[in-house]
């Protein structure tokens, strides 16, 4: 028997764009027509229809096998899928008070119907009895993993608790799935709540002219004489770097620093404090030690020992670098006639200004070259090389917001999927930029579905007459977010829950770290890098010193790093609710090397773990780091744009999602276990090492 999702008629249906069929390109959401009130109709009702295909699961009189049963459940919740993804997407892009308000009434309902098919029993059952038997069935590896998958997720869900550890575990996931979308919604209103309101130009010195004239663009929108300064990276960012005027850093820094920990409506210290400890509860209530155990059961990193002693490791080959990095910028600071110690809104200032004089380049020379338009076709053809794919800009797909673009990606004649970019902030977007889709790839029965992709980034926007001109870091942040894209464009698996970026969380990051290493490559930035103005190429010798700067401060960035790991990891260690305030929790937790300070912290606003899936994985980037440099050994090996090089990439990692363990596909692709040493070179942190043999 081969189980079909039902849908039937349901009260607003014919009315509702949501549980209607998109007849749009692709079966694209169609923006225009969706408004907030067909949400909680229509999620309520595709929640009516998914638990209708999941009873028709249970009750078939078939015995269970993997097609009736583990395949079946990929499907049951289709519809459910689709619209739910539509609104949080929009609600981390382009939300407003009342989607905030809709999407917190319908988190827990959605929570609750997880748990009702998470801790089926009869349901679970039937999974079991496919599970048991699988040593006798003929399945090909992405079955294999599909059903291990499903099994594991059942049990790591809480299927075979009972009574009083049943409720207590539903209960904590609904509680759980509230507290993270108040985390985030109370982020973005501290975020919004701030802005440094500057009417003497004084107060301006030392600031780029295009800083400058976007902050006078900000002042303008709000109808505001002067200029004005908000918490969006691309305004706080480049102030703290360049601004002269010490006493306005200090109160920017403070702002940024303590979101979430204003004692306000928006406060997150009683958030973490009770999001924390369900977690460690539910933990416990499925036999573990604590709540990181839990996770780390399923990642490449498997035990807690195994994630200290590598974080210890990264620790050990750092910090004499670090510090040395903090040593020469004081000295330098000194010079300058700063204060010692340095505080935390003096380093990004100092350490710009030495590494100006150190390497006589200032990166904002970089901007001109930089041009947004031309970075994303320098990006597109990248890809073109590496993959033979196109990019075809169209009008014809609906849009959520006027700064939206979208392309069609092909490869040859062949449809790959559909690519939103969103590139400038806005107050109703969050900040940070991100890689999401509206449609997993899946191909069940030959229904070849392709994804639908989106790329939200927080770029400065076009000012006076000029384009959108961006730094050298928002380039590398640009080809990071890209490779997350292309790993879910490139994708070639059956089942939507193994297809595209749904890997184990400390390899997500690693296809599209290894992307921003071309940037530091001048074959790729000659490419499409031309002054927006004159249309020069960029000059040889800035690329020369952008490959000079490359090793600058690279033992205090890896600190950074690891300490927001060491948080993380301090954080799903416990064993009781955190003591205290979290500012004070977070100071005894990491190995800061500047003076902490009072009422600040990254905590309550370290949305990555509290409201973004990373909870005990955010160690992952740097472990992801080390793979992505071992990997681009070898593309630098072979050659960066070596076809076949690429091709081998894409076939044994990028489009294989999920299908199988990561480590597999990284020892298929280099032919071997990973090796520490090309991004501990890359680092400055040793001059050689043998490259061809496993060292992790």
């Amino acid at each position: 028997m081969t189980i079909v999702a039902t849908v039937e008629p349901v009260a607003g249906q014919s009315t509702n764009p949501l549980l209607q069929e998109w007849n749009t390109p692709h079966q694209t959401p169609p923006f225009s027509q969706i408004r907030n009130e067909h949400y909680i109709p229509a999620v309520r009702a595709a929640i009516k229809e998914a638990e209708r295909n999941v009873k028709q699961i249970v009750k078939q009189k078939e015995a269970p096998t993997f097609q009736n049963t583990i395949v079946a459940l990929q499907t049951a919740s289709e519809q459910l899928d689709r619209i739910s993804s539509v609104l949080f997407n929009l609600n981390e892009c382009n939300t407003d008070a009342e989607m905030q308000r809709i999407v917190m009434k319908l988190t827990p309902e959605l929570t609750r119907f997880s748990n009702s098919v998470n801790m089926n029993p009869k349901l679970f059952e039937r999974v079991k009895a496919v599970y048991d038997s699988r040593e006798g069935l003929t399945l090909t590896t992405e079955e294999r993993t599909l059903l291990e998958d499903t099994y594991k997720g059942f049990v790591r869900n809480g299927v075979n608790l009972t009574g009083a550890d049943r409720k207590a575990f539903a209960r904590n996931s609904e509680r759980l799935s509230e507290l993270s979308q108040q985390m985030n919604r109370n982020v973005l209103a501290d975020n919004n709540d701030y802005i440094l309101h500057i009417t003497n130009a004084e107060d301006l010195r030392g600031l780029p002219e295009n800083v400058v004239a976007g902050a006078r663009a900000e002042a303008r929108e709000r109808n505001m004489e002067g200029w004005v300064f908000t918490l969006a990276y691309p305004s706080y960012g480049p102030f703290m770097t360049y601004a002269d005027n010490r006493s306005l850093r200090e109160q920017m820094w403070r702002a940024y620093n303590s979101r979430g920990n204003r004692g306000n409506k928006n406060d997150n210290n009683e958030v973490i404090r009770e999001m924390t400890y369900l977690r460690y509860q539910q933990a416990r209530l499925l036999g573990y030690e604590n709540y990181c155990e839990y996770v780390l059961s399923d990642r490449m990193c498997n035990t807690p020992v195994q994630l200290a002693t590598f974080l210890s490791d990264m620790f050990h080959a750092a910090m004499p670098f670090a510090q040395k990095d903090l040593a020469e910028v004081s000295v330098f600071a000194s010079r300058l006639g700063a204060e010692l110690p340095l505080q935390r809104w003096d380093f990004s200032y100092y350490s710009e200004k030495l590494k100006k004089e150190r390497y006589d380049f200032d990166e904002e020379l970089l901007r001109p070259y930089l041009q947004l338009d031309k970075v994303r076709q320098g990006i597109f053809d990248l890809y073109g090389r590496l993959y033979g794919l196109t990019f075809r800009e169209t009008k014809d797909i609906e849009v959520y917001h006027p700064d939206v673009k979208v392309f069609e990606v092909m490869d040859g004649e062949r449809f790959m999927g559909v690519l939103y970019l969103d590139m400038h902030p806005r107050a109703s977007k969050r900040s940070g930029a991100w890689k999401t889709t509206f449609r997993e790839q899946s191909n069940i029965g030959g229904k070849q579905v392709r994804p639908l992709v989106q790329v939200v980034c927080n770029f400065s926007k076009p000012v006076d007459g000029k384009p959108a001109l961006l730094s050298f870091g928002e380039l590398e942040t640009f080809m990071h977010e890209f490779g997350h894209a292309i790993h879910c464009l490139l994708t070639d698996c059956t089942y939507p829950s193994l297809s595209g970026t749904n890997v184990k969380r400390d390899f997500v990051e690693m296809p599209s770290q290894v992307m921003e290493n071309w940037c530091y490559e001048s074959q790729f930035l000659n490419t499409f890098a031309r002054h927006y103005e004159t249309g020069d190429t960029i000059p040889g010798e800035y690329i020369q010193k952008i490959k000079a700067a490359e090793k600058y401060l690279a033992g205090w960035l890896c600190v950074r790093q690891l300490n927001l790991g060491l948080v993380d990891m301090s954080f799903h260690t416990l064993t009781e609710k955190i003591p205290g305030r979290i500012d004070v929790y977070e100071q005894q937790h990491t190995k800061e090397l500047l003076p902490p300070v009072e009422g600040t912290n990254t905590s309550t606003a370290f949305t990555h773990i509290f409201a973004g899936g990373y909870a005990s994985g955010y160690y992952g980037y740097k472990w992801a780091e080390v793979l992505d440099a071992d990997i681009f050994s070898k593309f630098k090996q072979e050659g960066i744009f070596n076809r076949q090089t690429a091709e081998a990439f894409r076939r044994e990692i990028l489009s294989k999602g999920g299908t199988e363990h990561p480590s597999v596909l990284f020892r298929n692709f280099m032919g071997r276990d990973p090796n520490n040493g090309a991004f501990l070179i890359r680092c400055g942190f040793i001059e050689d090492i043998d490259l061809s043999r496993p060292q992790r």
